[in-house]
């Protein structure tokens, strides 16, 4: 994989984590602004102090954040290793990757938050962009 498209996955990771801050922000009154518009942008219907205050949904949101944080910083971290071991750790983050996408699009849909799997889609293909570009699913390591 080349500079620019290392630089790439580096960046898509670093708006993994960044993402995460956000969703993390949600388990707190004074940070949960950008939270409560995307539930409303996503959902169709405004985020009520009523609904985004019930038991366990700021402890679900900011546990969310803290577990994409987490994702992101674990992926990005691995780069350098999955560069080096090839073909074998790309199918293996990739499938990580589909098995996120597929979970998590369900559950949109099913919860009433379809219009999540548009931004899912997204960042699923800034990730698909590189790794099939470069061909990194099929390399040996190096």
């Amino acid at each position: 994989m080349s500079k620019f498209w290392k630089t790439w996955m580096t960046v898509w990771c670093w708006g993994v984590i960044l993402f995460g801050a956000v969703l993390a922000g949600g388990a707190f009154p004074a940070t949960d602004g950008i939270v409560r518009a995307l539930y409303a942008i996503l959902g169709g219907a405004p985020a009520t102090p009523e609904m985004f205050d019930a038991p366990g949904m700021r402890f679900s949101v900011g546990l969310m954040g803290a577990v994409t944080i987490g994702w992101g910083a674990t992926i990005l971290n691995l780069l350098p290793a999955i560069h080096q071991a090839g073909a074998a750790a790309w199918r293996g983050l990739t499938l990580a990757l589909a098995l996120w996408f597929v979970i998590d699009g369900v559950i949109s849909a099913a919860t009433g938050y379809a219009l999540n799997n548009l931004p899912n889609t997204a960042l699923a293909v800034l990730y698909f962009i590189p790794v099939l570009t470069t061909g990194v699913l099929k390399r040996s390591a190096g």
